[in-house]
């Protein structure tokens, strides 16, 4: 009786999730480990009538996306993207644009043991508001080496003390709180997204408008020096080329003492100049 009464209730749940999927053409994966209730309840208030956040378990979203594979191409590939507690972040914005709003919300805090470091974890070098004492020690035993410089613990080095991936051990959490660093991002982070058969990854998301644009003006002016350097026409590198040949042909008139209209001007003052240079050698 329980058995078939958990069955139902999880084929419930499936519709359920299909029919939001259906629904909502942006289909974003997070993860929603280590997330306060505080926080989540801010980012639910930030986002109302922007997006729904939906979480089941991973086996009935897995389940929904091979569902709708013949009507979504590639939403079968979220399941790649499925990791600590997923959970469905639904809507209709554009996926660049929610994932600027939600960094724009990300708040941190310091790193406790056990925890997994969402990216590489840095102690910068510099010098502390701590004088000589026990913490030399305590930097040491992490692998940071530490000095004193004007009566204060100065970090003589960058070092990565956690990798991103990597468990942040009893010790380093220890030092980290000592040294007042907080590297734990708390707030939604889009690990991939999913639109119109495309998925974008977290990381390609975090490319903000500026980034793009200046990108595409340095592949442009790239471009546009190799064609130019090649010789390639253009519309936009023909008349740069015009003016490179048409000086080229110029100079080398004027080497090989060639008159034309472009060069008469300066071929008549070279001579002119020569005759003068003769007429002082002849004066002598």
């Amino acid at each position: 009786m329980s058995a078939a009464h958990v069955s139902e209730k999880k084929k419930k749940e499936l519709s359920e999730i299909t029919k939001l999927l259906r629904e909502y053409p942006i289909i974003s994966i997070t993860d929603m480990n280590n997330i306060p209730a505080p926080q989540l309840q801010k980012m639910r208030s930030l986002l109302r009538g922007k997006v729904l956040i939906r979480m089941t378990k991973k086996t009935l979203m897995k389940r929904a996306f091979e569902e709708l594979k013949s009507e979504k191409k590639n939403i079968e590939k979220l399941a790649d993207y499925l990791k600590g507690m997923p959970a469905l972040i639904l809507s209709k914005e554009d996926p660049f644009e929610l994932n600027r709003i939600l960094e724009e919300n990300v708040s941190f805090a310091p790193a406790k043991a056990g925890q997994v470091a969402p990216d590489d974890i840095v102690v910068h070098k510099g010098k502390t508001s701590f004088p000589p004492g026990p913490l030399i020690s305590e930097l040491s035993s992490v692998g940071i080496k530490a000095g004193i410089e004007d009566g204060k613990i100065a970090i003589k080095e960058d070092k990565v003390v956690v990798k991103k991936g990597e468990v942040v051990s009893p010790k380093v959490a220890s030092v980290l709180s000592r040294l007042d660093i907080k590297p734990m991002r708390i707030g939604l982070e889009i690990l991939a997204a999913y639109d119109n058969g495309e998925i974008f990854t977290g990381e390609v998301l975090k490319i903000s408008t500026e980034k793009t644009v200046g990108m595409l003006r340095r592949a442009f002016v790239e471009t546009f020096n190799l064609a130019v350097e090649i010789g390639y026409l253009t519309k936009e590198t023909v008349e740069l080329l015009i003016s490179k040949a048409s000086l080229q042909a110029k100079t080398l008139a004027l080497e090989a003492g060639i008159l034309t209209k472009e060069t008469v001007g300066e071929e008549l003052s070279k001579a002119e100049s020569q005759a003068k240079a003769l007429s002082e050698v002849i004066k002598q």
